[in-house]
């Protein structure tokens, strides 16, 4: 199985720079950005980035500290797809174009893609990676619009550290450690 986290980040929500980044938890990393967009666009493209990212039949694991986008891509998305990318109230879908190429990407995937939503910013290394990631691309973006007014997106590779080994009382006295496990909602 392929265990990949998402986060996105958006510099100013909205209109101001975006980033994205996914990180796999085997250690490759890709991070991007945009001149301008939401942190919901962000969110999303660092999810559809992932699934493109990672072809092939092994499952594929996504964290995402978003519900938006996760729910966008797992639940929401089967409804849209049947009501012409309409909502229940009949109103266009929000950000219609990224969620049909997550869509597409899914379905084109001959594994499978599953979901789990992680809290943000309570430590979980592999969430916090993503983050500063996706911090980082959005203000490369930034400083790129700056200094070129035609919107260059902002592509990098970077693989992050590995994660950091714990030294706790119990591994002094010879006693098995254990890692807290991220407060996570899985959705299927």
């Amino acid at each position: 199985m392929i265990i990949v986290s998402t986060d996105g980040s958006c510099l100013r929500n909205p209109g101001g720079a975006i980033g994205w980044a996914w990180v796999n938890h085997q250690g490759s990393a890709r991070s991007g950005g945009a001149a301008s967009g939401t942190n919901q666009v962000a969110e999303l493209r660092a999810v559809l980035e992932a699934i493109v990212a990672h072809p092939g039949t092994e499952p594929l694991f996504i964290e995402s500290d978003s519900l938006y986008a996760i729910k966008c891509s797992s639940e929401w998305i089967n409804g849209w797809r049947t009501n012409g990318w309409r909502t229940t109230t009949g109103a266009a879908v929000k950000n219609v174009e990224l969620i049909r190429e997550i869509d597409t990407a899914i379905v084109s995937r001959p594994g499978p893609v599953r979901f789990r939503w992680v809290r943000g910013h309570v430590g979980n290394y592999f969430n916090e990676q993503a983050d500063t990631l996706a911090g980082e691309a959005a203000r490369k973006a930034a400083v790129a619009t700056e200094a070129d007014t035609d919107s260059i997106p902002v592509i990098s590779t970077a693989k992050p550290p590995a994660a950091p080994r714990r030294e706790s009382a119990a591994a002094s006295t010879g006693a098995a450690a254990t890692t807290p496990a991220p407060q996570s909602m899985t959705l299927f």
